[in-house]
């Protein structure tokens, strides 16, 4: 697997697969501006396994996770108060997270992608502020993680893969390998 996310690696190990984590730093992340919201994921884990070298009994897995609200990407906030404002931009309003995934090997590659709308509360100024302080959310996209005291508090409604929005639709992901014959 190739993230530094530790909750992707907990969503992994979850399905007893044996792996390891392999890093590239410095990934570009960008993606052209006239590409559709919903591919940007997609296009971001296909251009991440492009910058790894596999051995040939290699299963590389990459994947990006985007928050959509209203076609607008909120991506990870670069700090407390881009949190603040991205968490009240959410509150009382239904978005979209989509992960893009890709699996890719010396001889091919399969990518996919799994949408997931979330529905939250209406949030008081005093709820955000307690989440960003306490629960530090810069390293997650929209700013807030569903596993964690806002996911518990805040989100009313959930259609789709609950673990897509922590970052690996894992269900999917368990399918797309039986589909491809890959050994779990």
């Amino acid at each position: 697997m190739a993230s530094n996310s530790p909750r992707r690696r907990e969503l992994l190990a979850g399905l007893g697969l044996a792996y390891e984590v392999r890093l590239v730093d410095d990934i570009d992340e960008s993606y052209p501006e006239n590409i559709p919201v919903a591919e940007i994921p997609l296009f971001i884990s296909q251009k991440k396994a492009e910058a790894y070298s596999l051995a040939e009994d290699e299963l590389l897995i990459t994947a990006d996770t985007i928050v959509c609200l209203d076609n607008q990407v909120l991506g990870k906030p670069k700090d407390n108060s881009e949190a603040c404002q991205m968490l009240t931009k959410l509150s009382g309003k239904t978005h979209q997270v989509i992960t893009g995934v890709t699996l890719t090997t010396t001889q091919w590659a399969h990518s996919f992608s799994c949408t997931s709308d979330v529905t939250f509360a209406q949030l008081t100024k005093q709820e955000i502020d307690y989440y960003v302080k306490n629960f530090h959310p810069l390293d997650k996209a929209g700013a807030y993680g569903i596993q964690e005291w806002i996911g518990y508090i805040g989100v009313t409604r959930l259609e789709g893969s609950y673990f897509n929005v922590m970052g690996l639709p894992v269900q999917r992901l368990y399918s797309e390998l039986k589909k491809l014959n890959i050994k779990i």
